[in-house]
């Protein structure tokens, strides 16, 4: 028998973390924040598995909803292995420092201890990482019977050191996609399936409910971008593109450094900075051991000024110019949020986004609004009526929906259990799939719902 048990990340797009048991072994994967929620509502519930073996968790990529709750968890279980690819081990060498003063201003509980830069340096030192294809043993240790598991990781297309965990019960073979991407990015090609059939496959869902029809392929949205940014520029507007530290800021700037390179966009200054560029000098480090698109491209060739050494946001305006900033959803706090805030009174200048909002999120608000739409950013803040042009596109580092059907074709699995994705999304997903394949088990279970499989 073998127990599915999500602790977050069901019907809903945060805190991804499902806790899979076989025999005597405990199966943690994932460990992530949710980015809408703050404090103690931001993790997973642990309370789930306090009695539970814990022996292993496996880490599919190093994104906050994915993999920044996971000092919690170590804190509850000091014993437990962390194990990621190695891609993912650098990268959250930087993402978890940076989330530890966002975590101390959110939580005030004697009950959870906020960890330190030195616990997060030991922590990091513990991971253990596996290279792509790469088969390691997982084994129960919280009884004398050990059980035998096996286990790899496979690209999964989404970012940087993303993976599919293929986990084998014995003959029984669990797939866990994390995010998975199906079709080529600027940097990152898409993602390569196990070449076998699986048995249960977990399924993320994230654009389940978005029609295909109405979005366009990266070329496509390449092309639409180019014509938008040369409009702006030339009416001598700035245009403000709020991404993700993480893989969205690698993308996007690969995306307008072509561009710029083939003459289709005019040579204006780029500005980024932070943590992201921090992240872009691992991309480049990894770019002949992982799989790209062009191994010989490197983000450090594209000239950058830093975003942070303006001290004055009227100088953004001065003259044409493009910031990358994070975040892609615009947090408040952030420094997407606080040039929002400015570019939002600037008549020729443009906001665009360029990937998936959540719909409590302020850059959810922005994405929905247009040209003398009157909005509020803040929870108690005032009207900002909207002055400048505001334009949405989308370079999604997720699969498509037929794509997620297309997984389910070829993996053929018997099971399949439906995770992060909103209910309209993992509802589409789910009688897809019933009307498409018969004799397929769809499971669709909320947080804290077990799912016994044989």
């Amino acid at each position: 028998m073998i127990n599915f048990l999500p602790l977050g990340g069901a019907g809903e797009i945060g805190a991804n973390c499902y806790f899979l048991k076989y025999g005597n072994a405990g199966i943690v994967l994932d460990c992530g924040l949710h980015p809408q929620k703050s404090g103690i509502e931001a993790l997973p519930d642990f309370n789930l598995i306090q009695d539970q073996p814990v022996d292993y968790v496996l880490i599919s990529h190093a994104h906050q909803d994915h993999i920044d709750s996971l000092p919690f968890l170590v804190q509850r279980h000091p014993y437990i292995k962390v194990i990621s690819t190695p891609q993912t081990r650098a990268i959250a060498e930087l993402t978890l420092h940076n989330s530890i003063s966002i975590m101390r201003g959110q939580i005030n509980n004697d009950k959870l201890k906020i960890y330190s830069h030195d616990e997060v340096d030991l922590l990091i030192q513990s991971i253990e990482y596996r290279a792509y294809q790469e088969e390691f043993d997982l084994k129960g240790f919280s009884s004398k019977k050990n059980t035998k598991i096996k286990a790899s990781f496979h690209d999964a297309g989404h970012i940087l050191g993303s993976a599919g965990v293929l986990i084998e019960c014995d003959e029984h073979r669990i797939f866990y996609t994390g995010d998975i991407n199906t079709e080529n990015q600027s940097l990152i090609p898409p993602a390569q399936l196990p070449k076998m059939k699986i048995n249960t496959l977990i399924l993320e869902c994230t654009y389940g409910s978005t029609d295909s029809s109405s979005t366009n392929d990266w070329r496509a949205e390449t092309e639409r971008l180019t014509t938008s940014i040369n409009r702006i520029i030339s009416q001598g507007g700035s245009i403000l593109i709020p991404v993700f530290a993480l893989g969205k800021l690698q993308e996007m700037l690969a995306v307008i450094s072509n561009q710029m390179t083939r003459g289709r966009i005019p040579q204006v200054d780029i500005y980024t900075g932070g943590l992201g560029r921090k992240i872009s000098r691992i991309y480049d480090y990894n770019r002949y051991s992982v799989s790209r698109v062009d191994p010989e491209f490197e983000l450090k060739n594209i000239p950058q000024k830093n975003l942070y050494e303006v001290d004055n946001p009227s100088d953004f305006f001065k003259n044409p110019c493009i910031v990358l900033a994070s975040s892609g959803m615009m947090i408040e706090g952030t420094s997407s949020f606080r040039l929002a805030e400015r570019w939002l009174n600037q008549h020729n200048s443009s906001i665009i986004t360029v990937g998936y909002m959540d719909p409590l999120s302020p850059g959810y608000k922005v994405a929905n609004a247009r040209k003398g739409d009157k909005i509020c950013l803040k929870e108690s803040g005032e009207l900002i009526e909207i002055k400048c042009h505001i334009e949405n596109f989308r370079f999604s580092a997720h699969a498509k929906r037929e794509g997620l059907i297309k997984i389910v074709e070829k993996l053929k699995p018997d099971n399949i259990i439906l995770v992060h994705g909103e209910e309209n999304a993992e509802n589409w997903v789910g009688s897809s799939i019933i009307s498409r394949f018969r004799g397929k088990r769809v499971f669709k279970p909320q947080i804290g719902e077990q799912i016994n499989i044989e």
